[in-house]
């Protein structure tokens, strides 16, 4: 789960289901009682349908973590992005870095460095449209060391450079769950 629409989606189908939840969050669920096997197979068809998916081996589970940390760090965090992301994965997942990211680069075909790079670059793009936001007012709220290292980094992922981006009629965007996957 990658969005709070996502959340809302799996939240009415333990609804449909009589399956009362503790916790449902971006990533997990914590169901209040057992649940059979006939259910895990309605729940799992039913998430499917909604295009979401059960997981239920823990490297899946440890990988969609690492993505909703680096998602909600880059799109929901109110708040400048200030620490090393390498660093806050560790922390926040309680796992060794390295081995995270052999786990990410391994499973998903990239890296996690290019994964945050996709979600920051998409980011980026939303605050340009926005222009609520100068595009310095951007680096540092993403904690770019400069805006000639914000603008480097943009150029090599959209083939424009953030003013001709502003400047473009149509600003093609990304869905969140479509950021950094191989095919992009």
């Amino acid at each position: 789960m990658v969005s709070n629409r996502c959340k809302m989606a799996v939240k009415e189908e333990l609804k449909k289901l009589k399956l009362h939840y503790m916790v449902v969050d971006l990533g997990e669920v914590e169901i209040m009682e057992n649940i059979s096997m006939e259910q895990r197979q309605l729940l799992k068809a039913a998430l499917l349908d909604s295009g979401l998916e059960l997981m239920d081996d823990k490297k899946s589970m440890l990988i969609e973590k690492i993505k909703n940390v680096i998602i909600e760090m880059v799109h929901h965090s109110t708040e400048p992005i200030k620490i090393n992301f390498s660093d806050y994965l560790s922390q926040k997942l309680n796992h060794d870095y390295t081995y995270l990211s052999n786990l990410f680069s391994e499973v998903q075909g990239t890296t996690i460095e290019q994964f945050i790079i996709s979600h920051k670059t998409e980011r980026i793009k939303e605050l340009i449209i926005y222009g609520e936001l100068n595009i310095t007012e951007i680096a540092w709220k993403m904690n770019y060391s400069s805006v000639a290292h914000l603008s480097s980094q943009f150029k090599k992922v959209t083939g424009l450079s953030p003013s001709h981006f502003k400047q473009l009629k149509d600003k093609r965007r990304n869905p969140i769950e479509e950021i950094g996957n191989v095919n992009d």
